[in-house]
């Protein structure tokens, strides 16, 4: 398992979220055109906290983090205790 800090974490979280929202924007045809603009908040998100957690540029270790993030069933998808 990886160790990660505050900010990794956040980071990590804000990827998946922005995942899974592009992935319900794409596949619902009805939203599909209004991706971008449906988008534009979680993308904003996600490289503020990669910015933050200084893994801009750094997609193996944000990879990392997220696969172990994703394996950890106390702390899937954010929740903790």
């Amino acid at each position: 398992m990886t160790t990660m800090t505050a900010n990794e974490r956040a980071a990590a979280q804000a990827y998946l979220r922005l995942l899974e929202s592009t992935q319900a924007v794409l596949t619902d045809p009805q939203l599909a055109p209004y991706a971008g603009m449906m988008l534009t908040h979680p993308m904003a998100e996600a490289d503020e906290a990669l910015r933050a957690a200084g893994l801009s540029g750094n997609e193996d270790r944000l990879l990392r983090l997220v696969s172990s993030l994703r394996a950890s069933p106390a702390n899937a998808w954010g929740r903790t205790g």
